[in-house]
């Protein structure tokens, strides 16, 4: 009889232990950095915490699950009735129970200070890493708040919900409920980005006045986050195109009338739903006046932006700690991956774009908790939808080389970095696609030409420091005065935002991240990664970058 132990053909080694046990906070530098700097220092130990939390087995375990096992629509009970239910995996659910207790859907609000948006910044950052689809009820929420709390009595009456720490999923009457989400529905078939071709139509109940019921009739072929409260729609009312506050449950404690049709299949952000909706005169609330939808709109957009910013770069941050955790416990030709020429200058370039990402976004983010700040909001203004084109964009292209340095093995789904290349793409197109975004970017020079003495203002420091960089400010500062076509708004926002992230990492990055920016990012055309050039201290980029990850 031959021995089992006969027929084993091989030993398994070689292989890196799994990204697991770690700190997602403490392992970042460039984070942690960040948060001291923008304001948020008294926040470490809260956001050490919850770092850690997120870095568990168990917790990554949640994310993996929660995205291989998307949501399902039952629309009827099993008598015939109507419950239009989104059932979602109990993995879902325990994220999203993470990220409402630690406030990242509404603290800024709730419990206002200095930083607070910071903080609440770097919540989301993290939260993604481990599960990007949660962040869309998230997001929603948080930029929903401010509206809602101008809105009238019976809206505001919700606050308390969505301020509430304890996250509750089930599908019931907000009034029975211990804390509640926003969604938002806004595209229809016949509109896309084009807000204003929206065909639903809103009928008042009484007068018409602001905070006043509405019944509502038509359709949305997105309504982001269906499973949530209550939703923020356009509708043509009468006097226009307006803003509307749609619960799931009237105050009757009935099942309003929307009707959701199918969730979407979607590329990526798989564990949030996405749903075809159709009103079948539902019960709405007017928020704001008639005809001043849009700019309602407008105003959660910025929030939603910023997070698109915050996300996309939390995102990069963890392909890039994947693909350093395997470059440094991978051999081949007889050295580490990390230390292989080749593979150290692509790893040292993928922590630059990721280091100058992440100081931008939390940048933008000190900006928002200067609310009443005129320089700080025309900053803002300008910078934030320039950078969710850039760092949007170059979100999908960092995630596909992070993903090439484990080669076979990260085109695997087991490796989970498909589900963070999958992932990105959805940054660039919600809120605006590419060429919406840098369309509002000229919006905003016309309409704001103060913007860009908030701009000159944030790059003054850097002048004479170096003089690449003082050339890419003047074309910066000078091209809008020059004249910009609707050709040119792409090159610009991506010149715009590059320089800002230049100017950041020359006042605070370490000089060996700083100097390989200037050196690689400030003029002149970027290929694909791995082109920096001698002379770097590639190896101290890299540990900078991996410092902390096991």
């Amino acid at each position: 009889m031959v021995e089992p132990s006969a027929f084993r053909t091989h030993e398994v080694f070689n292989q890196p232990p799994p990204l697991e046990g770690y700190n997602l906070f403490s392992s970042d530098a460039a984070l942690i950095e960040a948060v001291r700097r923008e304001g948020a220092d008294w926040a470490l130990d809260d956001l050490t915490a919850y770092g850690e939390q997120l870095g568990t087995a168990e917790t990554l375990q949640h994310g993996a699950l929660a995205n291989r096992d998307p949501p399902r629509l039952h629309a009827f009970d099993r008598f015939g009735r109507r419950i239009d239910w989104v059932e979602h995996h109990p993995a879902y659910h325990a994220l999203m129970g993470m990220q409402v207790a630690q406030g990242i859907h509404a603290s800024p609000w709730s419990e206002p200070k200095p930083g607070a948006h910071v903080h609440r910044a770097a919540g989301l950052y993290m939260s993604g890493q481990v599960e990007a689809g949660t962040s869309c009820p998230i997001s929603m929420t948080y930029a929903a708040a401010p509206v809602l709390a101008q809105a009238g009595a019976s809206v505001r009456a919700l606050l308390p919900k969505l301020y509430s720490r304890r996250y509750d999923p089930a599908h019931r009457p907000v009034a029975e409920k211990s804390g509640a989400l926003i969604g938002m529905g806004m595209t229809e078939k016949q509109g896309g980005s084009d807000v204003r071709a929206n065909t639903t139509r809103a009928a008042p109940l009484a007068s018409g006045a602001p905070g006043e019921a509405y019944r509502i009739v038509g359709h949305k072929w997105f309504m982001s986050a269906p499973m949530c409260d209550a939703f923020l729609i356009l509708a043509q009312a009468p006097g226009g195109l307006s803003c509307f506050f749609v619960p799931r449950w009237t105050p009757d404690g009935d099942l309003n009338a929307l009707r959701f049709q199918r969730l979407k299949d979607k590329l990526g952000n798989r564990s949030n739903a996405s749903a075809e909706v159709e009103f079948e005169g539902a019960l709405g609330w007017l928020v704001g006046d008639e005809g001043r939808g849009v700019a309602t709109i407008l105003e959660m957009v910025g929030y939603t932006r910023l997070d698109n910013v915050l996300g996309s770069a939390g995102v990069q941050r963890q392909a890039l700690a994947q693909a350093l955790h395997h470059a440094r416990h991978r051999t081949a030709f007889q050295k580490r991956l990390v230390d292989q020429p080749l593979m150290t200058n692509v790893l040292a370039d993928l922590a630059l774009e990721v280091e100058a990402a992440t100081a931008l976004a939390f940048r933008l983010a000190r900006a928002f908790d200067a609310r009443e700040d005129e320089p700080e909001t025309l900053l803002r203004r300008l910078v934030t939808p320039a950078a969710k084109f850039w760092v949007c964009k170059r979100g999908p292209i960092l995630a596909a080389e992070a993903l090439e340095v484990l080669g076979g093995a990260g085109y695997i789904e087991d490796s989970g970095m498909p589900r963070l290349y999958r992932e990105l793409p959805v940054y660039s197109i919600w809120e605006g696609s590419g060429n919406v975004v840098c369309l509002d970017v000229l919006r905003a020079l016309q309409r704001e030409p103060r913007c860009l003495e908030a701009v000159a203002a944030e790059l003054a420091p850097l002048a004479g420091v170096d003089r690449r960089l003082d050339a890419q400010i003047e074309v910066v500062l000078s091209a809008p005065r020059q004249g910009l076509g609707e050709g040119d708004l792409r090159r610009y926002c991506r010149d715009l935002v590059v320089t800002v992230q230049a100017a950041l990492l020359a006042r605070h990055a370490p000089p060996i991240i700083s100097d390989a920016f200037l050196a690689t990012r400030v003029g002149g055309e970027r290929g694909a990664f791995g082109l920096l050039p001698a002379g770097l201290d590639l190896h101290g980029i890299v540990d900078r970058a991996g410092d902390g990850l096991t």
